[in-house]
């Protein structure tokens, strides 16, 4: 499905932009994430809550395809899959799995790369597919280009220095319901606030070379672990392993 000059764009620039599902798939899409958002808070999964302008909201939904059969197969299966053990040069394990949702007023994540947060394994691929229209103003995605080498120099929350920020471009990758953008765990990246009155909802699987091991099992206990021993702290929402996103509790 994809071509050599896609191969080409993602390894020289850290990420690549395409639409391989058909309409039927990204209706079912939509479908599927409202299943999940819709849901009471007495669910098997993880769901995570910010405090915006408008109140408490759902932000983030995540470890779920144990528990439903569709995400899974088009998480597991056929052409997501395919594309990026494309890209990675060898078959791919699903590592971890989640949903962002950024509904109207939530908050937006600071420049990161996201190896820092995968432990167990060396090499791995993220991947956006937008639910929603995903845009400038309701925060989309900004990335920078070719600068997937190496872990950039951090600062105390896990993210990338602001030094470093000012120095290097950032564009915005928009994005229509059903694009899908693939891009290098260490590709620096971050995105804004949610400022219109529409939701921004987008499905992020991450996916690590076979050789390595299936270590979703123990990617998510190892969250829980540290979720578990230690916190951010009062003022922000734990989502992950780093502590980028800049969403407000709810107290």
């Amino acid at each position: 499905m994809l071509s050599q000059s896609d191969i080409d764009h993602f390894q020289l620039k850290g990420w690549l932009k395409v639409r391989p599902f058909d309409d039927e798939t990204v209706k079912n899409l939509g479908t599927m994430i409202e299943e999940l958002q819709s849901t009471s808070e007495d669910v098997p999964w993880l769901n995570h809550y910010e405090m915006t302008d408008h109140g408490p909201k759902i932000c983030r939904t995540e470890n779920f395809i144990p528990f439903h059969a569709g995400l899974r197969h088009l998480l597991t299966e056929g052409t997501l899959p395919e594309m990026v053990g494309d890209l990675l040069g060898e078959p791919v394990y699903l590592y971890k799995e989640k949903v962002n949702y950024k509904l109207t007023g939530g908050a937006g994540f600071r420049p990161h790369q996201d190896a820092p947060a995968y432990p167990f394994i060396k090499k791995s691929i993220s991947v956006m597919i937008a639910v929603d229209a995903s845009t400038e103003e309701n925060g989309c995605l900004e990335v920078c280009d070719a600068a997937h080498q190496e872990i950039l120099p951090m600062d105390d929350r896990g993210c990338i220095v602001e030094q470093w920020t000012l120095q290097h471009k950032w564009h915005s990758v928009e994005m229509a319901p059903g694009d899908v953008l693939i891009f290098d765990a260490l590709t620096p990246h971050r995105s804004g606030s949610n400022n219109s009155a529409y939701d921004r909802r987008a499905l992020f699987p991450t996916y690590n070379a076979q050789s390595e091991g299936d270590l979703r099992t123990a990617y998510y206990e190892e969250k829980m672990r540290v979720f578990n021993e230690s916190s951010h702290g009062v003022n922000s929402v734990r989502l992950s392993l780093i502590n980028d996103f800049e969403g407000k509790p709810v107290v």
